[in-house]
């Protein structure tokens, strides 16, 4: 049997890069080809601390080193969350921008989303700053939780007009939003929104499985969520805390993308005996794709598979909301990576 063609997005319709058609039963992996693996990388979410463990990057500069070190890796997208000064999770649309421009000023095509979570943020002037972000600093993506649910330190409030109010402003900006789905519900509320016009295809899923609270960590569940998917969805998956490694390796079999980094699981093996760190998250997850054969996608081809534009460019300047302008690259931003802006 001769291997399906492979159309522009991906493949089939509830694979990591759908295709439009109506086909009944689409050819399984990997007799249809494989779309390139994009990874979603997470440094540093808004739980990890020092305390729990040295390898989180929570200032700007680092966030900016680990995201251009996993992009060098294989990266294409880079999940961010901005801390302050004191390490605690911020909403300031400035952090973000400086981690942004600093991302940019050594790999323009990154793929960049951001955190609109309500998680510690509950009202929307704080949850949308960021999405008021112009120029180089613009993201690419925004995170959109689409209804409230538990973790173990508190409730991430995420009431459907909120839900809606964000997915307009992220329309009204340019930024796509990464529909966070925790469990079947919110798959069923992303669908609402896409009904309703307040979403754009090509559709970005993140499933997220393993927390206390949400779909529980097995092939089962993820499946069945992929199931729920509208057709030619893209569809990456998490797996919170040891579950990162099996819904990676399931999320790579199955044709979707994957997400890794510190902010799902701060452990290298599933003993909890060995800190991990970003890196060689990121580089597990590489070696175990290309033994799949699935080469992982660039930026470039992250873009294509999303339905992005061309990367944000410095065409207007920069202005974080209610701040001064910026123009360029953000102070110290020269000095991360380790050299000179690509």
């Amino acid at each position: 049997m001769q291997p399906l063609s492979q159309n522009p997005n991906g493949a089939g319709p509830h694979s990591g890069a759908g295709q439009s058609g109506s086909q009944a039963h689409p050819v399984p992996h990997p007799y249809t080809p494989y779309p390139e693996l994009v990874i979603n990388f997470c440094p540093t979410g808004m739980i990890p601390t020092k305390e729990m463990t040295p390898h989180v990057p929570i200032s700007p500069a680092e966030v900016v080193d680990d995201a251009c070190l996993a992009i060098e890796i294989g990266a294409a997208i880079v999940h961010l969350h901005a801390r302050d000064s004191d390490g605690k999770p911020t909403w300031r649309g400035e952090i973000y921008e400086e981690m942004i421009l600093g991302i940019r000023s050594h790999h323009p095509e990154a793929v960049v989303c951001v955190s609109c979570s309500g998680r510690n943020f509950p009202d929307f002037e704080r949850r949308s700053e960021v999405l008021d972000l112009t120029g180089a600093a613009r993201p690419d993506l925004a995170s959109l939780t689409l209804t409230s649910l538990d973790f173990p330190t508190g409730t991430s409030l995420n009431a459907p007009d909120m839900v809606e109010a964000l997915a307009a402003r992220m329309a009204e900006r340019g930024v796509k939003p990464e529909l966070e789905c925790f469990d079947f519900g919110m798959v069923s509320a992303a669908n609402l929104l896409i009904r309703r016009g307040l979403v754009a295809p090509p559709f970005y899923f993140n499933l997220l499985l393993g927390s206390r609270y949400s779909v529980p960590a097995t092939a089962r569940h993820l499946s069945n969520l992929v199931a729920d998917l509208p057709d030619g969805a893209v569809w990456s998956a998490a797996g919170i805390g040891l579950f990162q490694l099996p819904m990676n390796v399931l999320a790579i079999a199955m044709g979707g993308h994957c997400r890794t980094g510190l902010e799902d699981n701060i452990h290298a093996g599933i003993e909890r005996g060995v800190l991990g760190t970003n890196a060689g998250a990121m580089a597990r997850l590489v070696r175990l794709t290309e033994t799949f054969g699935r080469p992982v996608a660039g930026p470039a081809r992250a873009r294509q598979l999303l339905g992005l534009g061309p990367a944000p460019r410095a065409a207007d300047t920069p202005r974080t909301p209610g701040g001064s302008a910026v123009e360029g690259t953000p102070p110290g931003a020269e000095a991360a990576c380790g050299g000179a802006p690509a």
